[in-house]
């Protein structure tokens, strides 16, 4: 589990912030855990199935789940509070 300072982590309803995408993929403990840090957050990234496109899995396969801001990568396999202050800053 997430281990944030209380100002970092905040229970709020999930705000969707544009440009943020989470790839993801069904079965994986991971994935279900960073959406719901993120949700605790306060955020709601848009999530796709990376498995749904042959060109993501050979971009990001191993790495999933992986958060994504304009396409650049804030992070993957656990969300981190650098990835959430910066989301906030976009917000």
């Amino acid at each position: 589990m997430l281990e944030f300072a209380p100002q970092v982590l905040v229970k709020s309803e999930p705000v969707p912030v544009d440009g943020l995408l989470l790839l993801s993929r069904s079965y994986c403990h991971l994935c279900d855990d960073m959406l719901e840090a993120l949700r605790l957050a306060g955020i709601a990234p848009r999530v796709v199935d990376v498995d749904a496109d042959d060109a993501l899995v050979a971009l990001w396969d191993e790495k999933v789940p992986v958060l994504l801001l304009n396409g650049q990568e804030l992070c993957h396999y656990h969300l981190s509070a650098q990835a959430v202050e910066t989301i906030r800053n976009v917000k």
